[in-house]
């Protein structure tokens, strides 16, 4: 008997491994938990142009947006063959956070989900309406202090990845704004050009167009370092805000349940796909700095991150 589970199992390896060898043998799907546009798709779309010319195989985008990224994800994490890649952001555990603070059973766990790279990390900016008084953070709090309540800060929704480091802001300084929860970064952005809400936040590739017109005027960056794309931006960190800190990151991700030898492969054509020159360049030309990193290092900013915004999830509580 055990000899004959021994032959199956080294047989049940040998066939993956072959599939291993062809890979990849068909089209591989870009997941992207979100509806069309947004950062994920900024990502996505040339990425999926570079595997196609890479493999010769179809690399679809397709949109499952739902539950802020949850049902996206968690079909991923359920498609262990190796075709299936999931582009996401913090979202991923952020919704995992709020579910915990409701008591809502998650449709998923970081537990099925496996880490394959990182491919940007760039810092959150915070700007106001040119209309609002105040060129500065100290400023804006002040103003905000004089105005208990009455000023509106739109964001991606309640716990989001924009919604994070404003919660952050106005924890640390004790502040209330006004909450417009909106459907994504994009329209939270158009709510503040509209003047709807006079503060908001969003990756450089959202703000620095509206920033460099004048219609959107940035205070401050979440970073710890400024953005080459607004280098003139003060950080949070350099005014003293030891603890702030919030990033627009992108990351791949595969089911946890995915075969080794398949997802060795799934790396490899990811790194070759990620370093090339026109990848780098799509993300350039929008001011998304690409910042590849795999393994131990991928793990250590996810971890530091899911850390820090899980501990403002669980201070502010319900929303």
């Amino acid at each position: 008997m055990i000899t004959r589970l021994s032959t199956l199992l080294a047989l049940s390896f040998a066939a993956t491994l072959g599939y291993a060898q062809d890979y990849p043998a068909r089209a591989i799907t870009l997941t992207v938990p979100n509806p069309p546009g947004g950062m994920n798709q900024i990502h996505a779309q040339p990425l999926s142009a570079v595997i196609e010319r890479l493999t010769k195989q179809p690399a679809p985008v397709v949109n499952r947006p739902g539950g802020t990224a949850a049902l996206g994800t968690a079909y991923v994490a359920n498609q262990p063959d190796g075709y299936n890649i999931l582009v996401s952001t913090g979202n991923m555990h952020l919704v995992l956070e709020k579910d915990k603070v409701f008591g809502i059973k998650s449709a998923y766990s970081l537990d099925q989900i496996e880490m394959l790279a990182l491919l940007s990390a760039d810092p959150i900016i915070l700007v106001v309406h040119p209309s609002m008084p105040a060129t500065s953070v100290k400023q804006l709090t002040a103003v905000a202090r004089q105005k208990p309540n009455e000023i509106v800060y739109s964001t991606s929704g309640t716990y989001g990845v924009t919604f994070m480091p404003i919660a952050m802001y106005l924890d640390h300084d004790r502040l209330r704004m006004r909450h417009l929860a909106t459907t994504g970064g994009g329209p939270a952005i158009t709510q503040a050009l509209g003047g709807h809400s006079q503060v908001t936040s969003g990756g450089p590739a959202a703000v620095y167009t509206y920033v460099q017109s004048g219609k959107l005027r940035a205070l401050a960056s979440f970073g710890l370092k400024p953005h080459p794309a607004t280098p003139d931006v003060p950080t949070f960190q350099s005014l003293g805000y030891k603890d702030v800190e919030a990033y627009l990151w992108v990351g791949l991700f595969a089911a946890k349940s995915t075969p080794a030898p398949l997802l060795a492969q799934m790396r490899q054509l990811i790194a070759r796909a990620a370093n090339d020159p026109s990848f780098k360049q799509a993300l350039e030309k929008v001011q998304v700095v690409p910042d590849y990193r795999e393994g131990d290092e991928f793990k250590r900013f996810f971890d530091a991150d899911h850390r820090r915004m899980a501990a403002v999830i669980k201070k502010i509580g319900k929303m």
